[in-house]
């Protein structure tokens, strides 16, 4: 009986964020996705002449930003490959969120100086901008307190602005670019400012993204029916919207105690319970994005499952209370592949999870 309860509740919750997500979107976004496709982008394909967006779907297609500053985009490049920002010149924002992988680093948990380890599992900094707080427990509300966060964490770069600004006011060519962009040296301010606008330009449209503007070739029947299962198991109560998630949290093991088969429960596990001291936000995470899941195992907050099929199942087991069929879970991780950036995928060569990962530093 609960279990029938709970699934009609998460139906109920998926309808209710589907009409309302929808509702904005067209409200905010169809104008901003016409002007896209009036004013293409260079080498963007995805894009045809006019919008055709699958209105009843619950996912909604994602559009490269137009309003960007391509100087800051470039500096912040520089700026997020920059080991400076850390104490020991060794941690840069790309140790974790390598872009040849996915923007993760494929570690359980990932290190920082002094070959600290952290206690999560990075999550991918492609998209991150659709994300409607940052970090696991949500405690930072944009980009911009997400960005500064790594820098002051003693277990990551361990770094201050008295530590990092010196050593970038003493690169002349770096300060000749600040000035140039924004007309002062280097500082707390215009550094994360220039790391944002770049992380803001990583945005991964993909074939899913050009079958809901209404390619119907972009998707294949199989791919096509994997995700209807994953409708119609209810993932989409909380992988919807135009990031598949990122725009809730939710508790993990809604169905199923996650912890019930460990003695051990860490700190990290306690989620937003962490940032609130509530005790009903015990265990709650923000949803993770599902855009590119297949570069970036290990999963989940804890980085506790080593691949993609593993995933699919556990959540199943754990969100919905039900063991899905190995044919299901093989339907749904095949439409989650669908979800591979497509500029990703020329790097890749492939889209799917078979490439080995990082070996944890001894």
């Amino acid at each position: 009986m609960l279990e029938r309860i709970s699934r009609a509740w998460l139906f109920a919750s998926v309808s209710a964020v589907v009409v309302i997500s929808t509702a904005i979107y067209f409200i905010y976004f169809v104008p901003f996705a016409k002007e896209t496709l009036d004013n293409p982008l260079e080498d963007d394909d995805m894009l045809s002449s006019s919008v055709v967006v699958r209105i009843d779907e619950p996912l909604l297609p994602l559009f490269k930003p137009l309003d960007l500053n391509e100087k800051k985009v470039q500096l912040g490049v520089a700026l997020f490959h920059d080991p400076r920002l850390s104490k020991d010149d060794t941690i840069s924002c790309a140790s974790c969120h390598d872009l040849l992988v996915g923007g993760a680093d494929r570690l359980v948990h990932s290190f920082g100086v002094d070959g600290k380890e952290g206690d999560v599992n990075a999550p991918s900094v492609y998209n991150s901008s659709l994300s409607y707080i940052q970090f696991w427990d949500g405690r930072a509300k944009d980009l911009y307190e997400q960005a500064v966060g790594p820098i002051f964490n003693p277990v990551e770069m361990a770094a201050n602005w008295d530590i990092v600004l010196p050593k970038l006011l003493a690169d002349e060519d770096l300060v000749e670019h600040f000035r140039e962009i924004y007309n002062s040296p280097p500082n707390e301010t215009n550094v994360i400012d220039a790391i944002v606008e770049f992380e803001r330009s990583l945005v991964t449209p993909s074939r899913m993204d050009r079958w809901l503007l209404g390619d119907d070739n972009a998707i294949t029947p199989k791919e096509l029916e994997g995700y209807r299962t994953f409708v119609r198991y209810g993932c989409v109560a909380c992988h919807q919207g135009v990031g598949v998630g990122s725009n809730m949290m939710q508790r993990f093991g809604i169905m199923y105690d996650y912890y019930a088969d460990t003695d051990v429960v860490m700190k990290s596990d306690m989620g937003r319970f962490n940032v609130t001291g509530r005790e009903e936000d015990k265990f709650v995470f923000k949803v993770p994005t599902l855009r590119n899941v297949a570069f970036t195992p290990p999963y989940f907050h804890d980085g506790s499952t080593a691949t993609l099929p593993d995933a699919v199942a556990r959540m199943g087991l754990m969100q919905l209370g039900v063991e899905l069929p190995l044919k299901d879970v093989e339907s749904i991780t095949l439409f989650l592949l669908t979800l591979n950036g497509e500029e990703l995928l020329a790097d890749h060569k492939e889209g799917n999870n078979t490439k080995p990962t990082k070996e944890q530093p001894k």
